[in-house]
């Protein structure tokens, strides 16, 4: 028993140990009382200790309480009016997890008692439930906050040299071979000297995690044998997930995530968090009470009318209410935390558009924008919108202001109807390949605020996109009636795994394709993990509740050719500049160099004109980008380079092409071509006006050195 406790600080919220004791602070704004019950160990039932909290500064509770240190277990109580029809959902009988919890015991053992009414009550969410749900509800942990960061440093990559990563912290080794089997899958196995030597020999700048904060199973999922794979599904913004610890649940999984971020740090390798602040696992009015729902549930979320029902921008029940101040804090207060403690480089933000949304419009100057715009330390790391939600109005590819980068849906989309022969506009096709002038240039946003991506988590991998025309998700249990129906891709001709030589050497040339697209566009590359060695999902193109080998990825059966073809092609990308401009191409002739900074060409090697545009059955151009002065001065220097010739044929057959005028380049040497398995073959040279041959579906890279007159 703690016999003294004293009053305590409203401030830091969450539980704060100063090496005497720990301070507890709970924002609860319409509660009228709150408990602190503290726990012996993670399987415990019932709580050791009861301790009400007294003290209320505004609208946060708080207690000091001299003697509990790291590793004490806790949870709150806390009591008010259960009136859900006027959006109060308060129940004593519930234990809450600390939105501010910096670590998490365990995860939740689905129970009964874990909803705040009584299930299967003709009466449904407005009867009441007097069961003790702490028995299945993880424990908060209090936790020590020092550690040794070795004079650790961000690397702090610059957009346009950026080359990000998609990967699931278990998927991408669980499966591993040379990694120690005891570690697998968790943020140990990522630090690996194995995980850090493969992630710097690709080239990647930077690895974007999908969902590392705490994250709930939903109980359908749990039911039914599957969980809730890809982590989007968020109960603590502030806890590394414990299910990827190797080392323990009483706070060493934030030691291990610090390790893991300090080891990609010293190989220059950025980590961005994948975050999900737009809702939480509590889901609708008929889903649990966990946390927010029982702490607070008319502030925390967005409420309809009078209140029992809920906002839903995002597909999961529930929408937390930005337009509080106390959940605009608990944001910014989480980024914060990742940022100083946590040493990541920067968030991408999943359905950021329902972030924005005050009232029911989507706002790009709402309150969140301009809190995290004017943040000191926020401000200063790579934000990624994910700019959609599933509300009216709801898709703002473009829409974000200044400093934001977003993933570009319209890129991918462009893209996957350009190979796989679709009717699509040349134009489009050039817009999206030069930075998508057309969707961020009028904001005063450059060209890297395109994060350019062909896949991504969600839908097919690159294996898949060629290899099959449907999805095939029958293992999630829906009936194939879940995932993306409609995913712009193209199977070559059979459907699924083949032994045709033809249809396989024609897929390898699709991937190809598609990689050596993405590379050389001007905005930020985006890989999603396996895709550089040919790794499938069997065509699930949903694996959200996938923990199996459908979502790891196989290190045993890779293609080393495809892999070899993706690194060099990412480090010929990186060599050259001209491939990642700060700034937006002009289409004008460059002082004293007298051609343009680009230029687009006919098979004929004539420069097109505005009507070859507009035509939907043109799949082939030529395009030259000159590397003279691209006006990207850094400390005063110029920045040149080689100048690029890239020739793409979509057609389903082969064409000569002839290149442009010698004012353009008078000896050019290729140096990729994808109809060929290799990215560094200097295998023909050709003069200006002669004729090269471009096979069918593919992509010829040419080159003109810099100091060739």
């Amino acid at each position: 028993m703690h016999n003294k406790v004293y009053s305590g600080s409203p401030f830091p919220l969450g539980a704060t140990w100063d090496g005497k004791g720990t301070n507890f602070a709970l924002t609860a704004i319409n509660a009228t009382g709150v408990e602190l019950c503290l726990f012996s160990d993670e399987n415990a039932k019932k709580e050791s200790e009861t301790i009400k909290l007294t003290e209320r500064t505004h609208q946060v509770w708080h207690i000091y309480i001299p003697g509990v240190k790291p590793g004490q277990l806790y949870g709150y109580r806390v009591d008010g009016p259960y009136d859900p029809m006027n959006g109060h959902r308060f129940n004593r009988n519930k234990l809450l997890i600390d939105p501010y919890a910096k670590a998490i015991a365990g995860t939740i053992r689905w129970h009964d008692s874990l909803f705040g009414y009584k299930l299967g009550h003709p009466d449904k969410d407005l009867s009441f439930s007097k069961q003790d749900s702490a028995p299945y509800l993880p424990k908060s942990v209090v936790i020590d906050t020092r550690f040794d960061w070795e004079g650790d440093s961000r690397p702090k990559t610059a957009y346009y040299k950026s080359v990000i990563y998609e990967a699931h912290v278990k998927g991408f080794t669980k499966l591993h071979p040379e990694i120690p089997k005891e570690i697998r899958g968790t943020y140990a196995a990522l630090a690996h000297p194995v995980t850090l030597e493969y992630l710097k020999k690709l080239g990647i700048t930077a690895i974007e995690l999908m969902p590392v904060h705490h994250f709930v199973t939903d109980r359908h999922l749990d039911e039914k044998g599957l969980t809730n794979y890809w982590g989007y599904n968020s109960i603590g913004f502030f806890a590394p997930d414990v299910r990827y610890s190797s080392t323990g649940v009483l706070g060493e999984q934030v030691v291990e995530f610090k390790n893991m971020v300090k080891a990609l740090h010293k190989e220059g390798i950025e980590v961005i968090l994948d975050v999900v602040y737009n809702h939480t696992a509590e889901g609708n009015h008929m889903g649990p009470t966990l946390s927010f729902k029982g702490i607070d549930n008319a502030s925390y979320y967005r409420l309809i009318g009078e209140g029992r029902y809920y906002m839903d921008y995002t597909g999961t029940g529930n929408t937390m209410n930005t337009m509080q101040p106390n959940v605009l804090r608990l944001i910014m207060d989480s980024l914060r935390y990742w940022i100083l403690e946590m040493h990541v480089d920067g968030f991408r933000f999943d359905l950021a558009a329902s972030l924005a949304r005050e009232l029911h419009a989507v706002d790009r100057l709402s309150a969140f924008f301009d809190i995290i715009y004017q943040d000191p330390v926020i401000s200063q790391v790579k934000l990624i919108a994910e700019p959609w939600d599933v509300g009216e109005g709801g898709y703002q590819v473009g829409g974000f202001p200044p400093g934001w980068t977003e993933w570009n849906g319209k890129y991918r989309d462009c893209i996957r109807d350009y190979w796989r022969g679709s009717d699509s506009m040349l134009a489009e096709f050039a817009e999206r390949f030069t930075g998508s002038s057309d969707l961020y240039q009028d904001n005063l946003r450059r060209p890297t605020a395109s994060i350019n991506f062909v896949t991504a988590h969600d839908g097919f991998t690159l294996n898949d996109l060629v290899s099959y025309n449907e999805k095939h998700n029958k293992a999630n249990g829906e009936q194939n009636k879940d995932g993306e129906s409609h995913n712009r891709s193209w199977n070559c001709g059979i459907e699924g795994p083949t032994d045709d030589p033809k249809v396989i050497a024609l897929r390898d040339k699709q991937k190809r394709n598609f990689l050596t697209t993405l590379f050389l566009s001007q905005g930020v590359p985006m890989l999603l993990a396996g895709d550089e060695f040919g790794r499938s999902q069997k065509g699930n193109n949903n694996a959200y509740c996938q923990d199996n080998e459908i979502s790891w990825i196989d290190w045993n059966h890779i293609d080393s050719d495809l892999l070899e073809f993706t690194r060099k092609l990412i480090h010929l990308v990186k060599k050259h500049p001209v491939f990642g401009r700060k700034r937006w191409f002009q289409g004008k002739p460059i002082k004293g160099v007298g051609i343009e900074d680009i230029a687009w060409f006919l098979p004929e090697g004539t420069e097109m004109t505005e009507e070859n545009w507009d035509h939907d059955y043109a799949k082939s151009l030529g395009v030259f980008l000159n590397g003279h002065d691209m006006h990207s001065r850094g400390s005063g220097e110029v920045v040149s380079d080689d100048s690029f010739y890239v020739i793409f044929n979509a057609h389903y057959e082969p064409l000569d092409y002839k290149l442009p005028p010698k004012k353009y380049g008078s000896n050019w040497i290729k140096v990729l071509d994808t109809a060929e398995n290799r990215a560094d073959a200097k295998n023909g040279t050709f003069g200006a006006g002669e004729s090269i041959r471009i096979d069918s579906r593919s992509v010829v890279l040419l080159q003109h050195p810099l100091e060739s007159k």
